[in-house]
């Protein structure tokens, strides 16, 4: 454990503190003369030394939260030996809609919610793939939080890579899921395997008669679908509503009949409690192995600014009485 200072030079706004406190000093030695004058008592030691040590004390607060100090704490890492799963988030343009133009995207939404599920399951090997007209991989299955959430951010984007039928107004296949089953996502190791689907449901019809088959084969893959849907979502362009997309009222139906013959779970955005108590059910437990260290960082800057307030309101207090 240690701490580092991010602007040590900024710690000199403390010096600020040395304003008020002339200020203070001032008023004492006037106030010991004009008491001296009519032959009142002065206050005591204490009620001075107390408003002195609250001015220098704001001011060392609120000089080391300028300084940026950040706590270092290494942390030993264990990762899950036994199993391993894939985030799919769906891609398509849909999953542009949103209530406003100033809203999330279902996209963002849909990261965001994959986020919440990657930090339920920390000893889980997590990868990240897209569907759209077909699911392609863009992080095979890791340990490594930071590698998961710099891949969900610079890679995740709509129609990247772009569908192969882009002409079609709707090209969402959730049955080309079969690819996770066949193209070697998860690796020969992985007795327990879990996929975690972000999608907004709206999807053609299933044409692989074959999927419940496949992810059914030993050693089986455990499904979970989260669907990012709100009624009267629109896609926005410029501000303006695209006039041939209106969010699709059957789409949970539509994602519950395709859910139900994979022996599948459906949460909605809305129960994203639920979502994780379902991941953490499907990934359940095993054995695991030390794959390092792992250092976390806190920034105490936040902490210590608010714990400047403290001596403040101590100092309108005393001004009050």
């Amino acid at each position: 454990m240690s701490v580092t200072f991010l602007s040590p030079l900024a710690a000199l706004v403390a010096l600020v503190v040395a304003v008020p406190l002339v200020v203070f000093l001032e008023m004492r030695r006037r106030g010991h003369r004009t008491r001296a004058a009519v032959d009142l008592p002065d206050p005591s030691r204490r009620w001075y030394l107390g408003i002195g040590s609250a001015i220098v004390l704001v001011g060392a607060l609120l000089g080391l939260a300028a300084s940026q100090p950040v706590l270092q704490v290494r942390e030993t890492v264990r990762e899950r030996t036994d199993a391993e799963a894939f985030f799919v988030i769906d891609i398509t343009k849909s999953m542009l809609a949103r209530s406003t133009p100033d809203a999330s995207t279902r996209l963002a939404r849909a990261k965001t919610d994959a986020l919440v599920l990657r930090d339920a399951v920390p000893e889980l090997p997590v990868g990240i793939a897209s569907v759209t007209d077909r699911t392609l991989p863009y992080l095979f299955p890791s340990p490594d939080e930071t590698v998961f959430r710099t891949t969900l951010a610079q890679s995740v984007g709509i129609e990247r890579p772009p569908p192969v039928e882009e002409l079609l107004s709707r090209v969402t296949r959730l049955d080309t899921l079969g690819a996770v089953a066949t193209q070697g996502f998860y690796s020969p190791s992985a007795r327990r395997r879990v996929l975690v689907v972000l999608t907004d449901g709206e999807s053609l019809p299933q044409t692989n008669p074959h999927l419940t088959a496949l992810f059914g084969k030993p050693p089986g893959i455990e499904t979970m679908f989260v669907q990012i849907w709100k009624p009267d979502e629109r896609v926005f362009v410029k501000g303006l509503p695209v006039p041939g997309y209106r969010s699709d009222p059957t789409a949970r139906t539509t994602l519950d009949r395709f859910a139900s013959e994979l022996g599948a779970k459906v949460y909605s955005e809305n129960d994203l409690g639920g979502a994780v108590a379902g991941l953490r059910s499907l990934a359940a437990s095993g054995p695991t192995a030390v794959r390092g260290e792992r250092l976390r960082h806190l920034a105490l800057a936040p902490f210590l600014a608010a714990a400047a307030f403290l001596p403040l309101a101590l100092l309108l207090w005393r001004r009050e009485r």
